[in-house]
């Protein structure tokens, strides 16, 4: 018997660790400087009109998570026409993995925005500028 619980918990030991540390499906990435990747992910790799819950992973070049500090994210839209400049500033919290953030955000209209993610800390400062299309 405890030989079988051994090997359950040895199972669930790799498969948790197998997982990607990125939740959902991935909405962007890009380069955040530093030699890092940042990725936004959904849980079905798309951001839309209205409340939106999302992951931004910050890794290295073997996909490890790396833990960035202090990070921000807002979704901007630039004036057009008569329509004025939009900013939707995201709300930011740990995940239980350094460099995985949970966010949710309200964009204000569907259409083209610059996702503006920021942070600074241990691995340095940096940015990233990505475009993201929301539906």
């Amino acid at each position: 018997m405890f030989k079988k619980i051994l090997i359950v918990a040895g199972c669930l030991l790799l498969a948790a660790c197998g997982q990607s540390a990125t939740t959902g499906k991935t909405v962007i990435s890009g380069d955040a400087g530093n030699g890092l990747t940042v990725t936004l992910a959904s849980a079905d790799g798309v951001m839309r009109d209205g409340k939106n819950e999302f992951t931004i992973t910050f890794a290295d070049s073997s996909g490890k998570p790396v833990d960035v500090g202090a990070t921000a994210v807002n979704f901007h839209m630039p004036a057009m026409g008569t329509m004025p400049v939009m900013n939707d500033a995201a709300t930011l919290t740990t995940s239980g993995t350094p460099g995985v953030y949970n966010g949710t955000v309200k964009l204000q209209m569907a259409g083209d925005w610059k996702t503006q993610i920021i942070y600074e800390g241990a691995a340095g400062k940096g940015r990233a500028n990505l475009p993201i299309a929301a539906q």
